[in-house]
């Protein structure tokens, strides 16, 4: 059985009412002139696509943006079109009477700058992979290096180009949830409730150095050429199997054994034959296989390094900049992630006091509880939204 249709089924028994979304979406592009970064470089032209859900009011104060994670873009929920197979990857809490209700919010979703989906057709994104128009060239990793900070701010300027100056909330998991606290860290009058799935509140030395390994097979993979790979055959090989981490490090293993009972090989070609290979890993790195047209390799290392650089307020005091803080907050880790441990979601919420709330999401899946299984936080939720 492959990764698809692992995920599928589950889905189906546990979920199905993902497939059931009556809203139809259109993705739309913000241009943004001479952004400059964190790091002081500056970028002439940024492109991200973004969505909205709902209404929006007239004093426009109903408004909850969502910010995405690592690999996914801004379609968090509904479909493009009716035929669609998918709705997105949020569409169990966002939408009509859902979680984030849509007859009450407006609900912006925004791409990331450095989209991993470079490639993918319904993504709007600047990043290596995009056309420098001072060469004609894709920029390669002459890219200025973007954190997590870059991406509110961009966020933040394509809110503030509909007049939008409150935020109800901003929710986020995994990456996402680290930009959804940055928000409530960096501009605390804007933002009124921040909710962290899956998330934390600065990435540790496991997390950097674990982070690292998404990142290794690309740069060394000969094809990857330092990056100056888009007139030539890219590095495939390495995307691969930083793919095929990502996806097995986001899963609990009960999910990835349960997904694989006929993983082993001992009376096959395996017994015989060093470079035969067994079933489970030709199913994980068949799912990774099926994601190289969309995906850049360039821009998996810039958000690699982004995430690592993370840390609430970008400076060297978490204490001070949580203190920033006046946004009512929710966090939901997920119990069994293996990847960003509930402990370090539990330690930003007690260091951020009364106005945090905590509560763990329960399920096999590991860190993918934050996408599969977040709909058993729905009351939650929703009971936290309506808070005064």
């Amino acid at each position: 059985m492959n990764f698809q249709r692992t995920i599928f089924m589950f889905l189906l028994v546990f979920a199905s009412n993902l497939w059931a979304s009556d809203l139809i979406v259109e993705k739309q592009k913000f241009t943004l002139d001479n952004f400059k970064t964190f790091n002081g470089k500056l970028i002439k032209q940024v492109n991200v696509g973004w969505e909205a859900y709902g209404t929006l009011n007239e004093d426009k104060s109903n408004v909850i943006l969502i910010t995405h994670y690592f690999t996914g873009n801004s379609h968090a929920a509904g479909k493009y079109s009716k035929q669609d197979a998918m709705p997105g990857y949020w569409d169990s809490i966002i939408g009509p009477g859902k979680a984030i209700d849509t007859n009450k919010y407006y609900v912006i979703s925004s791409d990331t700058l450095v989209n991993a989906g470079a490639f993918d057709k319904n993504v709007i994104t600047t990043g290596p992979a995009s056309i420098n128009p001072d060469t004609g060239m894709p920029y390669g990793l002459s890219f200025p290096v973007v954190t997590i900070r870059d991406f509110v701010n961009v966020q933040k300027a394509l809110i503030e180009s509909m007049g939008i100056t409150k935020l109800h909330a901003v929710v986020g998991a995994s990456m996402g949830s680290m930009q959804a606290l940055e928000w409530a860290v960096a501009y605390p009058d804007m933002v009124e409730r921040m909710v962290s799935v899956i998330g934390i509140g600065q990435s540790d030395a496991w997390l950097v150095a674990g982070l690292e390994k998404w990142a290794a097979p690309i740069k060394q993979d000969p094809n990857w050429n330092n990056g100056d790979y888009y007139q030539s055959e890219g590095p495939n090989t390495g995307l691969m199997q930083s793919l095929a981490t990502i996806t097995q490090e986001a899963m609990h293993p009960a999910i990835f054994n349960a997904s694989n009972p006929n993983h082993k090989n001992i009376m096959g070609d395996a017994l015989h034959d060093i470079k035969a290979t067994f079933p489970v890993v030709d199913w994980l790195y068949g799912a990774a296989k099926a994601r190289l047209n969309t995906m850049d390799a360039n821009h998996i290392l810039y958000l690699v390094r982004a995430s690592q650089l993370f840390v609430a307020g970008h400076n060297d005091d978490l204490a001070a900049s949580l203190a920033k803080v006046t946004a009512k907050s929710l966090f939901l880790p997920a119990s069994n992630d293996l990847l960003l441990f509930p402990e370090m979601a539990k330690k930003t919420h007690e260091m951020l006091g009364d106005k945090s709330q905590y509560e763990e999401i329960k399920g096999m899946w590991g860190h993918l509880d934050g996408l599969f299984t977040v709909q058993q936080k729905a009351k939650t939720l929703s009971d936290f939204l309506e808070q005064e």
